[in-house]
């Protein structure tokens, strides 16, 4: 069944082709496509072009297909072309001519561009748990960790003093920035594309501020020509805000895996999440935080491949767009889970507290010395260069007492204001109008 078929047969390897991966991709999509059939009708209801019987014939058994898609039982079926056929297939098959109704007013076009929206809000907030989840244990570790002095580096050398307190609060604070390109991806998605139809609206008096408020939409997308040059700019927007939080997973999975080598020993990963050699008895390798940086490198490369596609195509619908879908969809479950991963170790991590017993680490309070000396009277390049001296003829002797006080030091980590600022980002999102409005539909 093809919504657009009429009377005579494509050729099936040009329908293999044509299709791809879409009836697969579109199962991510099934629950929003009912979601958004289900304020569509309540529209056509208002407007005329429904009975008051036939639509709330049509809502429920669109509830009944909706449970059966969160369920995860929904299967588009052989010969059926997309998630948008199936379900009207479905209702066709239990209501008769009523369930052929509910296209009107609509095109495939506006139809995957509001599943697409609301599938990916949703992703939105869930990443955006995910990531506070980990912004948690971040905060937890460093304020328990604060005192426990470790060696900054530049160039891979030892620099000075750091600790795990500003180790971890920094890649908490890390999120912070990253939740921002994520709440700027979700308000660029929450705006409502229903009623753009082809992309040149529609004959139909169409009541678009109904179905926006009706699926929690904080607006629509007022020009329907613009509504549509949105597939594929909406999806690259969202893969930045993607790529973002994966950069930061990234940088932390590299300072894991070298903290956690013999060589440092800075820190120890929980046994069961390593694995061992087939060879070498004594291995615990970082195969985690190993697959989070190759995994987070691979979604670092999402933008880029969404620009790619949509890169040199003027205005209107064009069939590339379908390919977006397969970079796309599965890029918030392969996030999620490296997010999940990450809490999970930072929770169990183990941190050594006595690295700095290491007299290898002895130059990173060079600066310090420095600093007293300077303090004292003596010019700063004077004391520079007697530290310097004095470390090249081995009669260097730190003290590895920390006297910092300003603030996002060593000795005041913020951590305070971190965490406001995570929530005053998490606030402004206003995830509770689409959640209100989802609910509201399928009451």
């Amino acid at each position: 069944m093809k919504l657009w078929e009429k009377d005579f047969e494509v050729n099936k390897e040009i329908e293999r082709f044509t299709v791809g991966r879409d009836r697969e991709m579109d199962l991510y999509l099934a629950k929003y496509d009912v979601l958004g059939s289900m304020a569509h009708i309540t529209m056509l209801e208002s407007i005329g072009l429904l009975q008051q019987q036939e639509l709330q014939q049509l809502l429920a058994e669109l509830k009944q297909i909706y449970a059966m898609a969160d369920r995860g039982e929904f299967v588009i079926e052989e010969g059926i072309e997309d998630v948008h056929s199936q379900v009207e297939l479905m209702l066709t098959r239990k209501l008769g001519d009523v369930g052929k109704k509910i296209h009107s007013g609509r095109s495939r076009n506006d139809q995957v561009l509001v599943d697409l929206k609301l599938f990916t809000r949703h992703e939105l907030k869930e990443i955006a748990d995910e990531v506070k989840v980990l912004f948690d244990e971040l905060i937890a570790k460093s304020n328990a960790y604060k005192d426990v002095l470790m060696p900054g580096y530049t160039h891979l050398q030892v620099a000075m003093p750091s600790s795990f307190g500003l180790w971890f609060g920094a890649y908490a604070e890390s999120l912070c920035d990253d939740m921002l390109f994520l709440q700027a991806a979700y308000k660029m998605t929450n705006r409502n594309p229903l009623g753009s139809a082809a992309g040149y609206g529609s004959s139909f008096p169409l009541n678009r501020t109904m179905t926006t408020e009706l699926l929690g939409f904080d607006s629509m997308d007022y020009n329907v020509v613009y509504a549509q040059m949105g597939r594929g700019k909406m999806e690259r927007n969202v893969g930045f805000a993607i790529a973002t939080i994966a950069g930061t997973l990234a940088k932390m999975a590299f300072d894991a895996c070298l903290f956690n080598s013999q060589n440092f020993s800075f820190v120890k990963l929980p046994k069961e999440c390593t694995t061992g050699s087939s060879i070498m008895p004594h291995k615990k390798n970082p195969d985690v935080f190993e697959l989070i940086r190759a995994k987070c490198n691979k979604l670092q490369a999402l933008p880029q491949q969404v620009t790619l596609i949509i890169n040199n195509l003027p205005v209107g619908y064009f069939r590339d767009l379908q390919i977006i879908k397969e970079v796309f969809l599965p890029a918030f479950d392969e996030l999620k889970d490296c997010l999940s991963m990450c809490a999970y170790i930072i929770n169990k991590i183990e941190v050594n507290e006595h690295i700095l017993d290491n007299p290898i680490y002895d130059p990173m309070f060079s600066v310090e010395e420095v600093n007293r000396l300077a303090a004292e009277g003596m010019p700063f390049r004077d004391a520079y260069k007697k530290v310097g001296l004095d470390i090249e003829a081995g009669k260097f002797t730190p003290v590895k007492e920390i006297h910092h006080t300003h603030e996002g030091s060593i000795g005041n980590l913020c951590n305070e204001q971190i965490g406001e600022l995570m929530s005053h980002i998490l606030r402004d999102f206003n995830f509770d109008r689409m959640t209100q409005a989802e609910a509201r539909l399928l009451k």
